[in-house]
């Protein structure tokens, strides 16, 4: 438990979903809000893919997705699946059959797009293989590739249009007596996006897989994704995301728990509090926020670190964080540890300092977790 108390006016009543199971993670219900990624390796490569799954896994994800758009792909994915240690999507594009031979592999999900997945007797038979081989699916609806009938209804992609794709297609498993699927309805647009999850997250309680599809790079890419599903989570929407960007899977993972963090959905590692710095700045606040990001980013357990260049903020900061730093001596600063100050240290010595305090910090949280009687291992 962080030093930081939970208030009020700081809660997200979630939207109360239904619980399915994407192999071993639970989606839905009150299960932790997962975070997704999706490899971009040539899927056949089966030691790059395996390569890019692991880092991601590393990194925290929980569930990864894999493109299977041919035969050779799915040949792949069950050396993929036995090495892979997290459970896997297939997504399988234009092709039921692709779909039918993924799940014989072994994924533990599928994903399939109503408009370019076909006939409904093509649904039927991957539904039938989900079914036969333990796999959940999501309804992956996308604003770039609506059904024809449905684009001539509306005249262009809008929420009402998605949400009726996704609705007609969760009908179909229904009366086929399958239900453990899921739905997104993504969109490039968010505004499109988030008023088609709304209007979703009213009409069903399936859970929600929420993002922002093709949000672009790094950069402005996290940007459109967290104001998006920022906007989304903070209403309680949201069972599992992925942030989708045109750069390294393992940046999306890192991007969508500090999503989570942000809002207090999920903790998980070391939530530094920093300021910008200003010529007030006992240190340098850039570089040592730099620095223990890249040295705390082994750190799984929640812990709060504030790191403050002068005293004007720095004691209240430091007093709602676990452990603080706090700039304004001559070439020191004081450690604040619990909210109180607690020891004057140098600037010299601060980052090593900080880095063994965070440790043994979390050492002691894994201790105590690992000890309690509701602990699973």
């Amino acid at each position: 438990m962080t030093h930081n108390p939970i208030r009020p006016w700081r809660n997200i009543e979630r939207r109360v979903s239904r619980q399915i199971m994407v192999g071993t993670v639970a989606v839905g219900g009150d299960a932790p809000i997962s975070v997704q990624t999706m490899t971009n390796t040539p899927t056949p490569d089966v030691t790059a893919t395996l390569d890019q799954i692991h880092r991601a896994a590393d990194a925290g994800a929980d569930i990864v997705r894999v493109s299977c758009p041919d035969e050779a792909s799915t040949q792949a994915m069950q050396a993929i699946v036995k090495g892979s240690p997290v459970p896997l999507v297939a997504d399988i594009h234009f092709h039921y059959k692709r779909g039918i031979e993924a799940a014989e592999a072994g994924v533990a999900c599928l994903r399939i797009n109503p408009g370019n997945i076909g006939s409904l007797d093509r649904v039927k038979q991957v539904v039938s293989a989900a079914r036969n081989n333990g796999c959940s699916i999501r309804i992956g609806v996308n604003g770039g590739s609506l059904e024809q009938h449905l684009l001539e209804k509306y005249g262009e992609p809008c929420p009402e249009a998605m949400v009726e794709s996704a609705l007609d297609h969760a009908r179909i498993l229904d009366d086929l007596d399958f239900h453990d699927y899921k739905i997104s309805v993504k969109a490039s647009d968010m505004f499109l996006a988030v008023a088609a999850y709304q209007q979703l997250g009213e009409a069903s309680d399936a859970p929600l897989h929420v993002g922002i599809t093709e949000a672009g790079g790094q950069r402005i890419g996290s940007v459109k994704s967290s104001i998006g599903m920022g906007a989304l989570l903070w209403a309680g929407l949201g069972d599992t995301i992925r942030v989708s960007l045109s750069a390294d899977p393992v940046e999306e993972v890192k991007v969508g728990f500090d999503m989570l963090k942000s809002l207090g959905l999920r903790t998980r590692g070391v939530n530094i509090i920093s300021c910008p710095s200003c010529s007030r700045q006992g240190f340098d606040v850039i570089t040592t926020v730099q620095t223990l990001e890249a040295r705390l980013a082994h750190i799984f357990e929640p812990i709060t670190l504030s790191i403050i260049g002068c005293v004007v903020n720095g004691p209240g900061e430091a007093a709602m964080t676990d452990l603080g730093f706090t700039g304004g001596g001559k070439e020191s600063g004081m450690m604040y540890v619990s909210g109180r100050a607690d020891h004057k240290l140098s600037n010299a010595e601060m980052i090593d300092h900080i880095v063994a305090q965070v440790e043994e910090k979390a050492a002691r949280l894994t201790a105590q977790r690992d000890d309690s009687p509701d602990s699973a291992k």
